[in-house]
């Protein structure tokens, strides 16, 4: 089957030192779904210390979707991959670094790979709109996770 990857990326800032953001992000936990502002649940399978398989299944107007990823931590690089293992976006993967800015404060700096399967490949210009789209829809759920952290890590 064809398949064809839009790519994007974005950044998102935070007001805390980078390794205690990198324990925050990594932190993964069943109520991490509705600290997106989204509705579902999460599963959260570790596999070792450093590897882990998510199943997050979301509800929204277009039914119940379920997305399953192996996750790879890089704690020694502030570094964790999202790779997609369930049918929809096989394959997509999304890299995650925690980027210090002074001793206080750091930046997410995120990288997706979104593949899709069947149909043509898509004009130069869809792509761009699509990663674009990508990116906002993304980093939407970045910014209330960064607000989440505002109150986790404020107390």
């Amino acid at each position: 089957m064809a398949s064809y990857t839009v790519h994007y990326k974005f950044s998102q800032r935070f007001n805390f030192p980078a390794q205690e953001v990198y324990r925050w992000c990594t932190d993964f936990q069943a109520g991490d779904i509705a600290l997106m502002n989204e509705k579902g649940k999460r599963r959260v399978r570790r596999i070792n210390e450093d590897t882990l398989v998510l199943t997050d299944t979301l509800i929204g107007e277009w039914g119940e979707v379920t997305k399953r990823r192996l996750v790879r931590l890089y704690p020694e690089l502030l570094f964790w991959t999202n790779t997609r293992l369930s049918a929809d976006g096989r394959y997509s993967q999304f890299l995650y670094q925690i980027v210090p800015e002074g001793e206080e404060r750091s930046r997410l700096d995120f990288t997706g790979s979104q593949v899709y399967y069947g149909g043509e490949k898509p004009t130069a210009d869809r792509i761009a709109s699509m990663a674009e789209e990508l990116s906002k829809e993304d980093s939407r759920a970045w910014k209330a996770l960064a607000m989440a952290m505002e109150k986790d890590l404020s107390r």
